[in-house]
């Protein structure tokens, strides 16, 4: 089995995804790493004005509510990805298990900096 194929998914939606990988690992992460890191072409494209200019305002979210960012939904998108739809109405970003991998939190804080 690939590595990469999740055998467990637990959302929280007001907190976090779990997944429980085949090779025996597991990842965790916030609903606003998520939400930050979703791979939707509008995301990816703040992400690297951000990493270009740091003080690139960030956009605004509707004003729909004072409530704390939550998942509201998720689906699976065919054998290899996951789409969460988020309460501040985010819902384009379709994350593939091999994408998870390549964010999940742990590895990303392991990983030495680029230039070390």
């Amino acid at each position: 089995m690939d590595p990469n194929t999740p055998t467990r998914i637990d959302l929280k939606k007001d907190r976090g995804l779990t997944i429980e990988w085949a090779d025996g690992s597991t990842s965790y992460y916030t609903i606003a790493y998520l939400r930050r890191m979703s791979p939707s072409a509008d995301m990816r494209e703040l992400r690297e004005q951000m990493a270009r200019n740091p003080l690139t305002v960030l956009p605004g979210a509707p004003a729909t509510s004072n409530a704390p960012l939550a998942a509201v939904d998720a689906e699976l998108v065919g054998h290899y990805a996951l789409r969460i739809r988020f309460s501040d109405g985010h819902d384009t970003g379709i994350f593939s298990w091999a994408y998870l991998r390549e964010i999940d939190p742990r590895l990303r804080e392991a990983r030495p900096a680029e230039g070390e």
